[in-house]
């Protein structure tokens, strides 16, 4: 998992990204298998966006892929009420935005698009340094346990 500095970091970016982007009512940063790693959504289940994130994302991994588009980038809903907007962060984080439905749509995906740029560094830095160490120690130790709290993200198919 990402350690706690780099959650914390990631948390003022999602913060920073709400104040510069006023009509922006929620954003969340999650693995990409629909683990929450920050969130300022007042009045969202977190846990739940970032669970159907996940699902979003293998649905457009496989459209991408399918169609040959490339690699996964970023995904825009629009409902009756605004926005949600999905963006890579990296190699296996995703940044997710809810908008007012007023949002200057350009706005959205430039502000989005840096965001996601600048979560996917924090989290990608992090989980470099927490499996460097490990590749290093040799295989006698046990492997840890899938629900260890330090355990890594995982990565998104390519």
């Amino acid at each position: 998992m990402v350690p706690e500095a780099e959650v914390r970091d990631v948390l003022d970016e999602l913060q920073r990204l709400r104040a510069r982007v006023p009509l922006l009512s929620g954003a969340l940063a999650a693995s990409a298998d629909g683990l929450v790693l920050a969130h300022d959504t007042p009045g969202v289940e977190a846990e739940g966006v970032a669970a159907l994130t996940a699902a979003a994302l293998g649905v457009s991994i496989r459209m991408t892929d399918a169609t040959g588009r490339g690699g996964f980038r970023e995904l825009l809903v629009r409902g009756g009420n605004g926005y949600i907007a999905t963006y890579a962060a990296g190699s296996s984080a995703v940044l997710t935005l809810l908008a007012e439905d007023r949002i200057n749509v350009g706005r959205l995906h430039l502000e989005g698009r840096r965001a996601g740029a600048r979560i996917g560094e924090l989290v990608d830095t992090a989980l470099e340094r927490v499996e460097r160490p490990a590749a290093a120690t040799p295989r006698a130790a046990p492997p840890r346990p899938a629900t260890a709290p330090d355990r890594a993200l995982p990565q998104r198919p390519t």
